[in-house]
């Protein structure tokens, strides 16, 4: 999981391209504007994600929002014949989504022990959070931000334990599902109301490197004029990457906002899944 050096100087590039976007920089206009030489930039982007900056960039652009919003429906679709808690393993179901109950979350985690670690990957520290159940947080390091206060605010009553080692292996696994391939089964188990587990669970069935809209979402979960109400429950969302809310969007193929963990980390999620994802279909 080493790439966190380098993910701090692709965030700053895609933060020069998200502030210059009318212009469409090219390489070296966006080598300067963060301080590198283009050689050097482009020896970062290849290290972090596997693609030259060029062809990583075109992963953000409209026209591949667009055209991985489009590849998505089908998934979706097909996710609505058999029904969202059907048997049909649509995409990686090997991530199972468990909610907490009522009286769990009234009781705040009374009686319940948390372990947690806090962890640098390809996207920025962050922290995770399991319990016996399942993993219940993943959340990004964030300035002005103390990831374990929020878990303990979450979950007032539970056992907080440091446990870097318990889960080390919990924070591979996150990061090894950038593409559907045979990983480990992980659990889930979240703490939200009926309507955002619906729509978490349906985010399960976005495969990696597809992007899908708020519209299409709420579809998904039977509520079609609800797309606001959905926008509010990806938000809501505990568990960032396994609960793939980056990959939701609104139907314009606009992502520059709605992300709570910052539009530039959404940015580099969606075009590292897509570089993935392209890599392992020109392989196979």
């Amino acid at each position: 999981m080493d790439g966190t050096s380098h993910y701090a100087r692709i965030e700053r590039a895609i933060r020069f391209i998200e502030d210059n976007r009318l212009d469409q920089p090219g390489l070296d206009e966006i080598a300067a504007g963060v301080g590198m030489s283009p050689f050097h930039l482009q020896r970062v982007f290849t290290a972090w994600a596997g693609v030259s900056p060029k062809l990583f960039l075109r992963y953000v652009t409209l026209d591949h929002a667009r055209e991985a919003l489009t590849d998505a429906r089908p998934v979706l679709d097909a996710a609505l014949d058999v029904g969202l808690s059907g048997p049909g393993r649509l995409h990686d179901l090997s991530v199972t989504l468990e909610a907490a109950t009522p009286g769990e979350i009234g009781a705040g985690g009374r009686g319940l022990d948390i372990r947690y670690g806090l962890h640098d990957g390809p996207f920025g520290r962050f922290l995770v959070a399991a319990t016996e159940r399942g993993v219940c947080r993943i959340s990004f390091e964030q300035e002005g931000e103390n990831p374990v206060g929020a878990l303990a605010e979450a979950w007032p009553n539970a056992g907080l334990v440091e446990d870097d080692a318990h889960t080390w292996r919990i924070a591979g696994e996150a990061l090894a599902r950038g593409i559907d391939t045979g990983a480990s089964p992980i659990r889930l188990w979240a703490r939200g109301t009926n309507f955002q587990i619906k729509v978490w669970e349906a985010l399960l069935r976005v495969p990696a490197g597809r992007l899908v809209s708020y519209g299409d979402l709420a579809r998904a979960v039977g509520r079609p004029r609800a797309s606001r109400a959905v926008g509010q429950a990806v938000g809501a969302n505990p568990i960032a990457v396994l609960i793939p809310c980056h990959r939701a969007i609104r139907a314009s193929g606009r992502f520059e906002t709605g992300y709570r963990w910052g539009s530039a980390r959404k940015r580099a999620l969606i075009a590292w899944e897509a570089a993935r994802r392209e890599r392992a279909g020109a392989a196979a």
